[in-house]
């Protein structure tokens, strides 16, 4: 399934509503759209296997380039727009991509951009106010004919993990040969446990280089439903377009339900929600009190899984199993989990270690891009593969995640590894050393904080922190910088260098049971 299949068969049908606008894009639009862009990467030279990076906001633009390289073999790389050009450029690099679509909501960036990425070949910016060295997109795709490739092959994201060592790393599916319609394995997921079909009408609240946003959004289109997509998230408005549009079906991160459980009674309680059969939620685990308020408030329709955009393995849980096991992130789908010791021993029921999934049968391996050593990492022998995260199983094979063995940080459902800010942090003057980490934060889940050690403790001022602060935003996307600074006369090293980090973090986290909010 894919649009060109539901162009034929109900061309006016709209496949994308832009929430704010109001823009409606049908699937002959985007179909044709989609079709003229593959044409013109064709013609640049693009073949099987090969790569476009994509800059944008959320505009319907989006769909037509990744439709593009979808159904043309291509792997596709979206790009947070929160990245600095540097962040930016070091992506395009190293994904080899020879065609970039960047948005003119990034100008300053794209023009910072345009010496960084010798690889690219073709360069085109979505919008009027064209910056040098770009062509704008529109002109570029319509020389090219609204037909399909002769060959037409199915495609797939190829994105970009914050990366251990303080540089990303892009997730490689091992791409097959397969032809254009070809269902991946995770829409099971989709069709058999979420009820989505071509009448669904899916509401995607979050920005698109996300991977979750991204697939469900690509998936409601292969399935011939109607994608609402919302600009920017506002919860007020999130609830006025599920009665709108009748949405059938969304996806959250908890920090959406947060905001939205903050609006006054008689908002939250105006807007008629009865079509919305299937809210889902993932990227980070939900606070129990929030999860059960949302659950009385919104009835049965939430439903949970955890996985990663490495696609190893998932596991899920309705609304009645998570009441009846409050704080798990669900049983496994398919293949099974198991819970090993800093050994590779399985533990006993309900003892804590690293959670690993045995490889799922529908799902192509994957590798991280020009990294075998952190490939390695993620595997053992058997095969079995993980993220690092920490947790346990209860007697009835309901997982529970309780800490992350890489201390990434999930604030607001944003993946942060901290040893990029670190490594940022430690080239300022004033800083002997530093250590950063999540602490607990009511909204977002985490928020990222940094201690200190500076060279001079009479430097250790609010002045210092709001410095370093600054400083760490002007080579890092903002999200990625800490938002507190405190100062220590001494970071705990072992004698080898070792930072004991998580007597730091402890600090902070106190007696909780879980490190995970």
């Amino acid at each position: 399934m894919w649009p060109g299949k539901h162009a034929q068969e109900r061309p006016d049908k709209p496949a994308l509503i832009m929430a704010a606008s109001g823009e409606v894009v049908t699937y002959r639009e985007l179909n044709d759209g989609s079709n003229r862009f593959a044409q013109l990467m064709f013609d640049a030279g693009l073949r099987f296997g090969d790569h476009v990076a994509v800059m944008l906001e959320n505009r319907p633009e989006y769909f037509e380039v990744c439709w593009a390289a979808q159904r043309s073999g291509l792997f596709y790389t979206t790009i947070n727009w929160h990245f600095t050009a540097e962040e930016a450029a070091y992506i395009i690099d190293d994904c080899d991509a020879e065609v970039l679509v960047i948005s003119e909501a990034y100008r300053e960036i794209a023009e910072r951009l345009a010496p960084m990425m010798p690889k690219v070949k073709v360069r085109l910016m979505v919008g009027d106010d064209i910056a040098g060295g770009y062509e704008r997109y529109a002109d570029a795709r319509d020389r090219y004919p609204a037909e399909p490739l002769a060959e037409e092959l199915e495609g797939t994201p190829m994105l970009y993990s914050s990366g251990t060592t303080g540089r990303p790393k892009g997730i490689r599916y091992l791409l097959g040969r397969e032809p254009i319609g070809s269902l991946p394995g995770q829409m099971v997921l989709l069709t058999a446990i979420f009820k989505m079909d071509g009448d669904a009408v899916y509401l995607s609240p979050a920005p698109l280089y996300h991977s979750a946003p991204l697939f469900y959004c690509i998936s409601t289109q292969r399935l011939g439903g109607t994608v609402v997509c919302m600009e920017n998230f506002d919860p007020a408005e999130a609830l006025a377009l599920i009665e709108k549009h009748r949405v059938t079906h969304s996806q959250w991160v908890p920090t959406m339900f947060v905001r939205m459980l903050k609006l006054p009674a008689a908002v939250r309680n105006k807007y008629d929600l009865t079509s919305h059969r299937c809210a889902i939620h993932a990227a980070a685990p939900c606070p129990v009190e929030v999860k059960r308020k949302m659950i009385e408030w919104w009835g049965p329709v939430i439903e949970e899984y955890y996985s990663a955009t490495e696609g190893m393995g998932a596991t899920y849980i309705n609304s009645e199993q998570w009441l009846a096991h409050p704080g798990s992130v669900g049983a496994t789908l398919l293949n099974p989990i198991h819970i090993l010791d800093d050994d590779g021993n399985e533990v006993a029921t309900g003892d804590v270690g690293t959670v690993w999934f045995e490889p799922p049968s529908n799902r192509p391996g994957f590798e991280y891009h020009k990294d075998e050593g952190k490939t390695q990492e993620a595997h053992d022998t058997r095969g079995w593969a993980t993220v690092g995260d920490v947790g346990y199983l209860d007697a009835d094979g309901f997982l529970y995640l309780t800490d992350r063995a890489t201390f990434m940080i999930v604030s607001g459902g944003v993946n942060i590894y901290p040893q990029e800010a670190e490594n940022v942090l430690i080239n300022h003057p004033k800083v002997l050393d530093v250590a950063v980490f999540g602490i607990p934060d009511d909204e977002m889940g985490e928020r990222v904080h940094a201690v200190v050690q500076p060279g001079d403790m009479a430097d250790a001022t609010p002045e210092l922190g709001r410095e370093l602060m600054a400083y760490c935003r002007e080579h890092l996307a903002h999200y990625k910088c800490p938002r507190s600074i405190d100062f220590d006369p001494e970071l705990p090293r072992q004698p080898t260098g070792k930072l004991y980090k998580r007597l730091l973090r402890d600090r902070y986290w106190g007696n909780k049971t879980s490190r995970i909010v």
